[in-house]
C-alpha cells in the first residue's frame, strides 16, 4: 500500500508561479505511474498531468500545456508539478494518484487507471 500526501498549495497571482509536491511512503515510487487530477467548485475533477513509471513520457491536458511540468524523484519518493503563469482558471483542489506498473488498467488521462489518492491541496489564483 501507497499513502500519498500533497503539499505546496496556496494562494498566488495570476501570472505566478506554484511547485506542488506529492509525497509517497510505503513503497518506492520507482516502478509507479503518477498523475495529478483537479477539481473546481461545481466540476467534475479532470485529468492534468502524469508521468510514466520510468519517467520517459509525460502527457498533459492541453490547458496547462507550455505552463505545467509534472517530474518525479524516485530517491525521494515524491512526484511534482512545477505551475507557471497561473491563470484563474487554474483554481481547484489538486489531487495526486499513482498506480503500480502491473496494475495498470487504462489510460493514464482516466481516474480509475489509479488505486492511490492524496487528500489533495488547495490553489487559488486571484487576478
Amino acid at each position: 500500500q501507497v499513502q500519498l500526501v500533497e503539499s505546496g498549495g496556496g494562494s498566488v497571482q495570476a501570472g505566478g508561479s506554484l511547485r506542488l509536491s506529492c509525497a509517497a511512503s510505503g513503497r518506492s515510487f520507482s516502478t509507479y505511474t503518477t498523475g495529478w487530477f483537479r477539481q473546481a467548485p461545481g466540476k467534475e475533477r479532470e485529468f492534468v498531468a502524469a508521468i510514466r513509471w520510468s519517467g520517459g513520457s509525460t502527457y498533459y491536458t492541453d490547458s496547462v500545456k507550455g505552463r505545467f511540468t509534472i517530474s518525479k524523484d524516485n530517491a525521494k519518493n515524491t512526484v511534482y508539478l512545477q505551475m507557471n503563469s497561473l491563470k484563474r482558471e487554474d483554481t481547484a483542489v489538486y489531487y495526486c494518484a499513482a498506480v503500480s506498473l502491473g496494475r495498470a488498467r487504462g489510460s493514464m488521462t482516466e481516474e480509475n487507471n489509479y488505486d492511490y489518492w492524496g487528500q489533495g491541496t488547495q490553489v487559488t489564483v486571484s487576478s
